[in-house]
């Protein structure tokens, strides 16, 4: 029975026309994981507006490169310019400088209070001693006494009052110069600036135009420095590792050929496309390059300088090949491509494989 299958092999092969015969070959194979992406600028970024209104001037074209902090688009702010020079105004009216004349005032009223109540101490000290030589009345005593409480109190007010007219005085001008310095901050929202050098990629407003704080004014990146944003199906992120190599073509350059470096995985999948986001670095870029320009890459998991390899159109059933000298063949395989595939046992480089049809 155990010649039964290498037979019924045999016989089956005398009724069909001959089929291509091919040999295992030994050569470098590698396996890899496929990911679609674009090429981004390095600090790629897009800008807001943190204002809503209509654009006033735009300072830039697209193309152009900018420092930090230069001037990309100015919305219509005369309205925020206003309240921020009345907010001057006010800080100026209620400045310690400009309220030194209440403070006087009241400093005056504490003196005058406290000379009264010096004056009416003595009065009362000297009818004390009129009464102790029998001279004066008890009533006179006693209205001295209260002249002196008066003045007292009267005393103790023009303090307190003073007191709370420079904490007032004082409260009232540090709110205003904060309100000043807000509504000039605000002011200074109305002129939109970049955040890091680089160059203007896309303008999306025109002067005249509506813009709000959801939509994007402008597009901003590095103009020297690329990367490769590549998404990565959740089934394979397992196997990508920080500095694995990456294949990768591009539309844009047929028939080339470019590697990259995986720098970073984005730990964060994404529930819609169901895929992860991995950044890579060109280890070599092209001479020209723009952002979201179309990549397809292969990210290489392993690699075999010396594999025994068949083309994998030869493999039946993931485990099993025709050889023409034994008939149908177990084997085991280990690495895999798109075309070929790493036989681990079952097979010499002598043996002939059979190539199945089609």
């Amino acid at each position: 029975m155990k010649y039964a299958a290498p037979f019924l092999w045999m016989v089956l092969l005398s009724c069909q026309r001959p089929l291509e015969e091919i040999y295992p070959t030994v050569e470098p194979i590698s396996e890899s994981v496929y990911a679609s992406g674009i090429v981004k600028s390095k600090n790629q970024y897009q800008v807001f507006s943190s204002v809503n209104g209509l654009i006033a001037e735009v300072y830039v074209s697209e193309g152009d490169s900018v420092e930090k902090g230069s001037a990309l688009v100015r919305i219509d702010n005369r309205s925020a310019n206003l309240q921020a020079d009345n907010a001057k105004l006010s800080a100026a009216y209620a400045d310690l400088k400009s309220n030194k004349d209440k403070l006087y005032e009241a400093q005056l009223t504490v003196a005058l209070t406290y000379a009264k109540r010096k004056n009416d101490s003595l009065l009362l000290s000297r009818q004390h001693n009129l009464m102790a030589r029998n001279i004066g009345t008890k009533v006179e005593v006693e209205q001295r006494e209260l002249n002196f409480q008066n003045a007292k109190v009267a005393h103790q007010s023009a303090q307190l009052r003073y007191h709370d007219l420079q904490r007032q005085i004082n409260l009232t001008a540090q709110q205003t110069q904060n309100t000043a310095r807000l509504n000039d901050n605000l002011a200074k929202d109305y002129i939109i600036r970049s955040q890091r050098p680089g160059t203007v990629y896309s303008l999306t407003k025109k002067v005249g135009e509506f813009v709000s704080t959801q939509s994007p004014l402008a597009l901003l990146g590095d103009s020297k420095n690329y990367i490769l944003e590549l998404q990565v199906d959740e089934y394979d992120i397992v196997k990508i590792k920080a500095q694995q190599l990456v294949v990768l073509r591009m539309d844009s350059y047929k028939g080339i050929v470019f590697e990259a470096i995986v720098t970073k995985i984005n730990p964060l999948l994404n529930e819609r496309t169901k895929t992860f986001t991995v950044e890579a670095s060109f280890t070599k870029a092209p001479p020209v390059l723009y952002p979201f320009l179309t990549v397809e890459a292969n990210i290489v998991i392993q690699a075999k300088e010396q594999a025994l390899t068949i083309p994998r159109n030869c493999l039946l059933q993931d485990s099993m090949v025709m050889t023409k000298q034994r008939g149908s063949q177990k084997v085991v395989t280990g690495l895999m491509d798109y075309q070929k595939v790493e036989i681990l046992s079952g097979l010499t480089k002598e043996d002939v494989l059979l190539m199945p049809e089609n």
